[in-house]
């Protein structure tokens, strides 16, 4: 499999120390909040990854912290901390908002097929690993106190930009705009590890520490919790595109500074989902949650197949006429699969085996998902029996995880095969147009004409269903 290598900026072949095993890192949530559709874009490709990998033959242990400590907007004694603006804003204890964001984000994956990894770790319960590794690197030189706070000195690797080849000086303080200096700093390159004193006097999570009370820096919880359960080693990590710099920068710094040799070979980042604003962001404004797109009458699958249909290294831009365009193709994709669900025919290995060499062909070569989409069509389209054809997508969907199979089967009645005619898909989605524009009158009459000609449909969860009458 060749997968693109964020830290070498080519496509490499995916190797792993172990043979068949992959030890597997991605950044968690934040949970102060909900999280909005752009976050879960980068969560619905690392699930097609981590599913793809098992697919392939390998055992994955996929690792995800969850952050329910003090985040704060950059790497200064900056910015909000995200935790406590959330109790702020809901009355509620800084655990509290943890725990409620915590469950909604699994279940806004559940809603998405996103699968839960094998180990969660929420980060205050590892206050005592990140000491140990702090003080580590302060006996072996790499940091510092300063100021009441324990820093990661910079100065001390030879390379410390390794994703991109920046100079210091061209790189705004604490990369977000606006961001004062913080004058404990020796370099502005250097991060926090620990805060003691910090501008947040009413800080509500605060921990004893050789270096008085206070609470972990932005990045040390992942090198932790890496290390904690991955053992000294990973395969891969991956992430949002946004988290190049400066976290994983800064994880690659403490991690290898603290072990002494290479921590992670392959980075997986997959880019933004923007608007015609730009990125979306809750900072912006711009919130779409899962439950609101339902809430307008889509499927979570309809946003999974969105996703889907474009490259992970692609921007993705978001509008609502693009995700009535693919609700639109998901429901004639479930539509032309619905009459291979009633075959009673056995499917042929060597016949299916051969419409499934497109699909690994499309996955092997840097995850393409948009080519993989492609021969679902062309599966559809060939000249094989309808049972080599359901288990050919049905083997697909393992690792797509679109619920092809059931809600193709969930389009027909009384266990009779159903072509659904263009001209009614055709209203269907012009009456979906309509009710987006809020033109009820309008929807309820193109639901007559759907009537009209034979049909009924109904809204669910997984999308539009298009009985016969």
């Amino acid at each position: 499999m060749l997968l693109y290598n964020s830290l070498t900026r080519q496509k490499d072949t995916f190797k792993t120390a172990e043979p068949g095993k992959v030890k597997m890192y991605t950044c968690g949530p934040t949970v102060y909040h909900y999280a909005h559709i752009g976050n879960l874009r980068t969560y619905i490709m690392e699930d097609v990854l981590e599913k793809y990998l098992t697919y392939s033959g390998n055992e994955v242990l996929r690792i995800m912290n969850i952050t329910d400590v003090g985040h704060l907007t950059s790497d200064g004694d900056t910015g909000d901390d995200k935790m406590l603006k959330g109790a702020k804003r809901e009355h509620k204890t800084v655990m509290e908002i943890a725990e409620y964001y915590t469950n909604a984000f699994f279940e806004d994956c559940r809603k998405l097929n996103i699968k839960k990894p094998e180990c969660v770790q929420p980060a205050t319960g590892c206050i005592d690993d990140f000491i140990r590794v702090i003080l580590s690197l302060l006996e072996k030189g790499y940091a510092y106190e300063a100021g009441g706070n324990v820093y990661f000195d910079t100065s001390k690797l030879e390379h410390y930009y390794r994703f991109h080849d920046f100079r210091e000086e061209d790189l705004e303080v604490g990369v977000r705009e606006g961001v004062e200096s913080d004058e404990n700093k020796r370099s502005k390159a250097d991060f926090v590890l620990w805060f003691t004193k910090s501008k947040f006097d009413d800080q509500e999570l605060k921990w004893d520490s050789p270096w008085g009370v206070g609470y972990p820096g932005w990045h040390i919880e992942c090198s932790c919790i890496s290390m904690k359960y991955a053992g000294e080693t990973l395969d891969l990590h991956c992430g949002g595109i946004d988290n190049v710099f400066p976290h994983h920068t800064n994880e690659i710094a403490q991690s290898e500074a603290y072990l002494g040799h290479e921590w992670c070979p392959q980075w997986f980042h997959v880019l933004h989902l923007n608007t015609n604003s730009g990125k979306m962001s809750k900072s912006k404004g711009e919130f779409l949650t899962v439950s609101l797109l339902e809430e307008k009458g889509y499927s979570p699958m309809a946003y999974r197949f969105f996703c889907l249909q474009s490259h992970y290294r692609k921007s993705l831009v978001f509008t609502w006429e693009n995700l009535d365009n693919a609700q639109a193709a998901y429901n004639k994709l479930l539509a032309r699969i619905a009459p291979l669900t009633q075959t009673a025919d056995t499917a042929s290995e060597e016949e299916t085996a051969n419409l499934l060499k497109a699909y690994t062909e499309a996955m092997d070569n840097d995850l393409n998902t948009a080519q993989a989409v492609t021969v679902l069509y062309d599966i559809l389209k060939a000249d094989a029996s309808a049972a080599s054809k359901l288990a050919a997508i049905a083997d697909i969907d393992k690792t797509l995880s679109l619920n092809l199979i059931e809600n193709a089967k969930a389009l027909t009645q009384n266990d009779t095969a159903q072509d659904i005619p263009e001209e009614v898909l055709a209203l269907v989605e012009e009456r979906r147009n309509a009710r987006k524009e809020k033109d009820f009158a309008r929807a309820d009459a193109i639901r007559d004409q759907i009537t009209a000609l034979g049909w009924t449909i109904r809204e669910t969860r997984q999308g539009t269903e298009i009985t016969k009458i």
